[in-house]
């Protein structure tokens, strides 16, 4: 169990890699630093980690940043902040990271080798063939004399650093998590610190910076576990005091492999595009790997701020379930948020449909009032914004299309001659009066029915489709009241054209 107390200097790290949108596994656990973080009054540290040039996407560089602003995931220190350990972007500090590992070289905790690809990729087959521990590099370069090692790399040859690990005994590391992890120092290979292009590997830029930046806690997913040797015998070599580590469960798809795109949507930019509000994403990730007990899974971000903590995160890996996410978007489009808000959100999603100027459409106009009315009938069916234009076009568009499948349905069991009969009795008995009365329109609606000994759902259903195009819609006779007395009218003389028209 965790005991720092809030006002102890906590401060923790984000620091994704610019190689693509942001991960919504990437985001959980930047998710659970920053409730962490919030949770005991620390300081939240963004650190772009852009040291591999050749996997780099320039789009990531802004990406990252504008998604977890979307996400309402803010930072103290890093890009766009500032702050007093910067720069923030670690391709910036390679010169601080070159400085200490000539430090690591000259004290002997580290060296410089030589070894080309090829040889590495035969001396790595050769020892995974016959399971040579450890099983990619043979420390070929380790104990090359200093000063011939000085003279090849003047010389301008080809080379990287590598830390010395030990070469027997083990290595505890101890998870906040997790508990104790030990390692066999014998399968632990000599780890590349500075690649021959001169930028620092991703672990040895970590350690660096999370001390240069007094990090105190770093919480990162479980599939970093394998490195947290070489960061005890790095912290060690310095001699450093190591943060506190914590590894968070990895992300699995429901058939428990990792989260990938065969899943569905994996990058925090498809969520938001699908119209995955930002509030029930964060409630949605907080409580995989996480509960405050075995009922709530409706959070608000101030009570997962006050309630989230380390001694309630499991340490097995948890199934992102899209359904889920889903189902919980609904219940906060359906419960929590008012109209005027749901009436925002959905708006541009509209636009992109053509279906409405998002330019004229203000509050107060009559244009935004009518997207409210019709969001009010539809928003218990609403589970992604990206639904409401497909949901909702038939009120926003003049006419509607006809086909034998909705006017002619089967499920209202009407011959075409009762269809050709009945609709322009329903036409008129909605002309004798105001949709926006329903309780008035439904009872000549009634007469309808009676008149021709038919049921109601009968009735109904042929108006629906009239009117909408469509066999399924929201409540009749407010359906008819949104889309207002002209459009009824027009559009239930169009029915009864299209069917006049079929003979």
């Amino acid at each position: 169990m965790v005991h720092t107390d809030k006002g102890t200097g906590v401060r923790t790290r984000f620091a994704p890699s610019p190689t693509g949108d942001l991960h919504v596994g990437t985001a959980h656990t930047g998710l659970f630093n920053w409730l962490f973080t919030r949770h005991h009054g620390g300081t939240v540290v963004l650190r772009i980690e852009d040291t591999d040039r050749k996997r780099l996407v320039p789009r990531s560089l802004g990406g990252i940043p504008e998604a977890l602003g979307w996400l309402g995931i803010d930072w103290d220190e890093g890009p766009g902040v500032g702050g007093p350990y910067g720069p923030y972007f670690q391709s910036e500090r390679q010169e601080l990271h070159q400085r200490y590992a000539e430090q690591l070289v000259a004290q002997g905790d580290a060296y410089y080798c030589f070894c080309t690809p090829e040889r590495l990729a035969e001396v790595r087959q050769e020892r995974q063939a016959k399971n040579i521990l450890p099983t990619g590099y043979d420390r070929h370069c380790r104990n090359i004399p200093p000063d011939e090692a000085r003279r090849r790399v003047a010389a301008g040859e080809p080379h990287v650093v590598r830390l010395k690990m030990p070469l027997e005994g083990q290595i505890t590391v101890t998870d906040l998590i997790r508990g104790e992890i030990t390692f066999d120092a014998r399968t632990l290979e000599d780890a590349v610190l500075i690649k021959s292009d001169g930028y620092s590997l991703y672990h040895f830029a970590n350690v660096i910076d999370d001390h240069e930046m007094a990090i105190t806690h770093i919480l990162r997913g479980e599939d970093w576990i394998p490195s947290a040797p070489l960061h005890v015998v790095l912290y060690r070599a310095f001699g450093w005091a190591m943060p506190k580590l914590a590894h968070t469960m990895l992300l699995l798809g429901p058939d428990r492999k990792k989260l990938s795109k065969r899943h569905g949507a994996t990058s925090i930019q498809e969520f938001r595009d699908q119209g995955i509000l930002s509030e029930a994403l964060v409630n949605y990730l907080a409580i995989i790997g996480w509960s405050w007990d075995d009922k709530q899974e409706i959070f608000s971000r101030e009570e997962l701020i006050e309630k989230f903590d380390l001694d309630r995160v499991k340490a097995s890996s948890a199934i992102f379930d899209h359904q889920k996410l889903e189902w919980m978007n609904g219940y906060y489009i359906n419960h929590l948020l008012t109209l005027d808000e749901l009436t925002a959100r959905a708006l541009p999603f509209l636009a992109r449909a053509g279906l409405v100027d998002i330019a004229t459409v203000t509050p107060g106009t009559p244009a935004y009032e009518h997207i409210k009315d019709v969001l009010a009938l539809e928003k218990d069916r609403i589970k992604l914004l990206s639904d409401i234009p497909e949901m909702t076009a038939y009120f926003f568009t003049p006419t509607v299309e006809y086909t034998p499948e909705v006017l002619l349905n089967k499920k209202q069991k009407l011959t075409p001659e009762q269809v050709r009969e009945v609709l322009p009795a329903a036409r008129d008995a909605i002309a004798a009066g105001d949709v926006a009365d329903e309780a008035g329109t439904e009872a000549r609606l009634d007469e309808v029915v009676a008149r021709f000994g038919l049921k109601r759902g009968q009735v109904f259903m042929l108006v629906r489709a009239a009117v909408s195009g469509r066999t399924a819609t929201p409540g009749l006779f407010e359906t008819l009241r949104v889309l207002g007395q002209p459009t009824c009218l027009a559009r239930l003389d169009a029915a009864v054209a299209w069917v006049e028209g079929r003979g």
